[in-house]
């Protein structure tokens, strides 16, 4: 009873300017990653609360040749039931998941993908986490598979389809030396029901309350 997460919380999701403008248009223009190295799987994702994250993502796409206008788009979410990987529960599903997808390698003659490094990451943060998105993909197949058998036979479920994922990820070495904070850490929000987004937003620029309620002379 206590797996959903409730209230609504501000993300953010870098992108190229064509891409945000057009989720401002047209908020039902949803498109979610599928690249085999996703951290949390297939989904749309965004940066929990935080603009300056998203924005460096961006940023980053655009040295790398991937996008031309790098832009951030806000986003009003409801996470529902998530697969929280802050919380021990689903860690210990994600085990048994792996468990399960490692013995099917196994019994073919195959061998799992692994989390790699890119060449450019001094910090060894495994960058590449193809292992993990697979595991992730896995455990969401089953549960689907799941769901589907019941319904047909009792025409309900005991189970639930995640309609979220979140990580809290350390990334990018210590903060400072001898700390042990990194640099990057960072949450991170899949999202695998559309329904959980609420609505975009273009992010405002802040302003100094402070000094403009001061009075003038």
């Amino acid at each position: 009873m206590y797996y959903s997460r409730p209230g609504l919380i501000i993300a953010f999701h870098g992108c190229e300017a064509a891409i945000r403008n057009k989720l401002l248009s047209n908020p039902d223009f949803i498109k979610k990653s599928e690249k085999p190295y996703d951290w949390l799987g297939h989904d749309m994702y965004f940066w929990e609360n935080n603009i300056d994250r998203a924005l460096e993502w961006a940023k980053d796409k655009k040295r790398r040749g991937e996008i031309d206008t790098p832009a951030v788009i806000g986003a009003v979410l409801d996470l529902g039931y998530c697969f929280d990987l802050s919380d021990s529960r689903f860690i210990s599903m994600i085990k048994g998941s792996y468990s399960l997808l490692a013995q099917t390698y196994k019994d073919v003659g195959e061998t799992l993908p692994q989390n790699r490094d890119i060449k450019t990451d001094h910090h060894k943060d495994k960058i590449l986490r193809e292992l993990d998105c697979k595991v992730i993909e896995f455990m969401h197949d089953q549960i689907t598979n799941w769901v589907a058998t019941d319904i047909q036979l009792k025409g309900y479920s005991k189970y639930r389809i995640f309609d979220s994922a979140r990580g809290v990820f350390t990334e990018g070495g210590p903060a400072y030396t001898g700390a042990g904070i990194a640099e990057k850490t960072h949450i991170q929000l899949s999202i695998r029901n559309p329904n959980c987004i609420k609505g975009f937003f273009l992010p405002r620029q802040e302003i100094d309350f402070l000094k403009s309620s001061l009075p003038k002379n």
